[in-house]
């Protein structure tokens, strides 16, 4: 597929998937929707891909939802927004929490709307120190979407993300790691060089553990204390089936360092 809206390349076990509608401020319309879903599955099904970037091209990583494609007229019939966000969002969503691998969300400028819940959803997330997170739904009279409603509760608790959700107000990359938003925040200019450093050395991983670590704590946030202890039970019994296991234990007992293949 030859992309138009966005970047998406592969080095060292490492792919980056760049959002590259920097005029709109990388908002999605169709065809980047379209384009996101196909670079997500082409990371699932390549191997060689152990760790995953997301990032924006220019001064913001996502405005969220490009209105152009959804203006209403006052006298037109509403548009069903239900079946967009079913045919493009929840997808997108599903793909990108799935991923058997790493995510980093490398947030340089401004995450409003859906933008912001995409971030949120990695696995890990840097942002420049100049980024913001809004919450921008409730300023068109919409709620958040992009699983942001789930999202937002947990990591900053219920009284958060109330505020954030119905006052839409904008909070900094540093109010963010705060309050337990995200996971650092960097120097504008280190954004992508310290993003690519840690990509590359969790591309040296063991890539499917660290796969079974996002769906044991994904499905922690529903699990109750015992569901999660037999769901421990079962990955980490998948765990033990591994090569990266073997080599893990391997290297301990040699006092060396170990050389994981992500099998």
């Amino acid at each position: 597929m030859t992309y138009t809206c966005i970047e998406y390349t592969v080095n060292a076990g490492v792919a980056v998937l760049t959002l590259n509608r920097p005029a709109n401020l990388n908002s999605f319309n169709a065809d980047m929707h379209a384009e996101v879903k196909d670079a997500l599955k082409a990371a699932r099904k390549d191997s060689q891909v152990r760790c995953l970037v997301i990032t924006g091209a220019g001064r913001g990583f996502c405005a969220g939802q490009d209105l152009s494609d959804r203006n209403v007229a006052p006298d037109a019939q509403a548009p069903d927004l239900g079946a967009s966000i079913e045919k493009n969002y929840n997808p997108l969503m599903r793909m990108l929490r799935d991923l058997p691998m790493p995510v980093i969300c490398a947030v340089n400028g401004v995450a409003a709307g859906a933008g912001a819940n995409i971030a949120l959803a990695c696995d890990l997330v840097y942002a420049a120190r100049s980024a913001s997170f809004i919450q921008a739904f409730c300023k068109i009279g919409l709620i958040p979407d992009s699983g942001g409603t789930w999202t937002l509760p947990r990591l900053v608790g219920q009284a958060r993300a109330t505020a954030l959700a119905m006052l839409g107000d904008k909070i900094s990359a540093e109010q963010a790691q705060q309050w337990g938003m995200i996971w650092q925040v960097v120097e504008d200019d280190a954004l992508m060089d310290t993003v690519l450093e840690k990509a590359r050395f969790l591309a040296t991983q063991p890539t499917q553990g660290l796969a079974l670590i996002k769906r044991a704590l994904n499905a922690s946030a529903t699990n109750t204390f015992d569901q999660q202890l037999d769901l421990e039970r079962d990955l980490q019994r998948l765990a033990g089936r591994t090569q990266d296991y073997r080599e893990g234990v391997a290297a301990f007992m040699e006092k060396r360092q170990p050389e994981f293949s992500g099998r």
